[in-house]
């Protein structure tokens, strides 16, 4: 399960993986988020709080992953159909998380919206093989590398008159 990736299975099958999947890097995410408000913005008092802090941030991440990918699944179950609408749905389910978090109507029905182009991009993305995030591979060579030639212009052979042991 730990190897697990969120598109090994079609859309609409093994859920409780694909929850996991989502909700480990949401996790993941909201507690990077927490960390960088409670040593730069928050500093609260004691673990209580620290830790109510950081549920803060992870609770909602958590919670919007949860909700794409149940709505989602449910959606492309019940309609039977495996299309962009399924991930808009789950992405409007997203921002309705949001809006309670925010406790806004009107941070909600944006988000909603936002969210939801956002789910179809990704679709998009996956169903034509779209790299959003190409791999990085480190430099085999570098600036003190010897091998390199970092002259301007390459010595033409004619030009050169003088001999050797002159």
């Amino acid at each position: 399960m730990l190897s697990y990736k969120y598109y090994d299975t079609p859309d609409g099958q093994d859920v409780y993986k694909k929850t996991f999947v989502l909700s480990k890097y949401a996790a993941l995410s909201g507690t990077a988020v927490g960390t960088m408000d409670i040593l730069l913005f928050s500093h609260p008092k004691g673990l209580f709080n620290t830790a109510h802090r950081f549920m803060w941030y992870v609770g909602p991440l958590v919670g919007m992953a949860t909700a794409f990918t149940l709505t989602s699944s449910a959606a492309q179950n019940f309609r039977g159909k495996d299309d962009k609408l399924n991930y808009f749905l789950g992405g409007v389910a997203s921002g309705t998380v949001f809006g309670a978090w925010a406790r806004s109507p009107v941070v909600a029905v944006p988000m909603c919206l936002v969210l939801g182009a956002v789910a179809v991009v990704k679709k998009t993305a996956v169903e034509e093989g779209w790299v959003m995030f190409p791999k990085f591979e480190m430099m085999k060579e570098t600036i003190q590398s010897v091998r390199n030639d970092w002259t301007l212009v390459k010595d033409i052979d004619e030009l050169k008159t003088w001999t050797k042991g002159n």
